[in-house]
């Protein structure tokens, strides 16, 4: 029975352990809420040829992982809210000079007003800045996203950082039952990094000064290793499967979406919640399904115009809101469904409000009853 900042702070010592044959481990660190017991849990943690560095910002902290990962070691940090905003201007270098990178995001919304407790306003923020995102419904799905992010990010093909979302307190500070793996195990599942560009005795130079059709190929060559996400994933996820016998979700599931009529898609949390809302209106009679956007970036277009296929009415649940727009996850998915389909955005549990059966229910009721789609809808507000 552990947190998800327990399980994320397990699965990163043991990633590091991993690589002591290699080049090593280095953790950038500050404390933030909801992310401090994390970065505290792997300050405790005995690594071999590992080093836990303890800095004076969240700036700093990612500047430390651009280093050591620079260097060629495995590296790791964690923060959520206003220190991921703070820290961004690192977490662009990281994605740009293509440094595989874990950073586990304790979400919560951005202040001010000052608030601790969970949206997905801070990581969608950045979800632009050349990191893959994947967003974690439970604690064994935050300890397996973890290794299986260091999978990916070193992956020759893609050498890209990794943003592990959980939802602060909701998933950072609750015990659950969570299946930790042996050492031997995790070394099977992540051989020892070898990073093509690191900083040794040949000299190379980062962060120089490029020309703009220097700029234009870089961008392009960025874009192009996220496309490569899909086929390192894939082949993790087998990987994963053989070695710990669990199988790590795909970047998009779908529930009883054969028949639906409605769907409700929803990234996070909220989508166990909507899982147990579909039981409960298939039983009355209605045709309601839901679809989990595991994994934001990439974005997964294919494999959600496939689950929307058929499907006449969607009911997109974002933890955010862009503001003068609407949901992230809304925006980007409304242009994938069928031709004629009502796609209808309804935003909630912002700043850590509740999200309850009966909130999805009053949105469905609401989706149901619509001739077309209309501007985001706020549920639950004031509850």
């Amino acid at each position: 029975m552990i947190t998800g900042n327990h399980a994320a702070a397990m699965a990163a010592a043991m990633a590091g352990r991993a690589n002591r044959s290699g080049r090593g481990f280095c953790s950038g660190v500050y404390p933030i809420t909801p992310s401090t017991e994390c970065m505290e849990f792997l300050c405790l943690q005995d690594i071999e040829k590992g080093h836990v560095v303890k800095v004076e910002s969240e700036h700093s902290a990612m500047a430390v992982c651009v280093g050591a990962s620079a260097a060629g070691a495995r590296t790791f940090t964690t923060t959520g809210g206003n220190g991921l905003i703070y820290m961004s201007e690192n977490v662009t270098v990281a994605a740009y000079l293509r440094l595989p990178v874990v950073m586990v995001v304790g979400n919560r919304a951005i202040g001010p007003p000052w608030n601790i407790w969970t949206d997905h306003s801070d990581s969608l923020t950045l979800r632009d800045s050349g990191w893959v995102q994947i967003y974690c419904w439970n604690n064994q799905e935050v300890f397996d996203a973890v290794l299986m992010a260091f999978r990916i990010a070193e992956d020759h093909r893609t050498l890209l950082p990794v943003m592990v979302c959980q939802e602060g307190f909701v998933l950072s500070h609750t015990m659950t039952l969570t299946e930790i793996a042996y050492q031997a195990q995790v070394d099977k599942f992540l051989p020892p990094l070898q990073l093509p560009h690191r900083l040794a005795t040949t000299p190379r130079a980062l962060g120089t000064f490029d020309t703009s059709h220097m700029i234009e190929a870089h961008r392009e060559q960025h874009h192009a290793a996220m496309g490569m996400v899909w086929s390192a994933y894939r082949e993790a996820q087998a990987d994963f499967e053989r070695i710990f016998g669990r199988h790590p979700p795909d970047p998009v599931v779908t529930y009883r979406t054969d028949d639906a009529q409605l769907a409700l898609v929803s990234m996070g949390t909220i989508a166990e919640t909507a899982n147990q809302v579909v039981d409960d209106l298939r039983g009355r009679g209605l045709k309601v399904g839901s679809i989990r956007v595991c994994m934001f970036r990439p974005f997964p277009f294919d494999a959600l115009k496939q689950a929307f296929a058929g499907i006449p009415r969607i009911a997109v649940i974002d933890r955010d809101i862009s503001l003068g727009f609407g949901g992230a996850l809304w925006g980007e998915a409304r242009g994938l469904a069928e031709p004629g389909a009502i796609v209808q955005n309804f935003v909630t549990g912002l700043g850590g409000g509740d999200v309850r059966p009966e909130h999805i229910e009053e949105m469905v009721t609401e989706a149901l009853g619509l001739t077309t789609s209309g501007p985001p809808v706020f549920i639950g507000v004031g509850e």
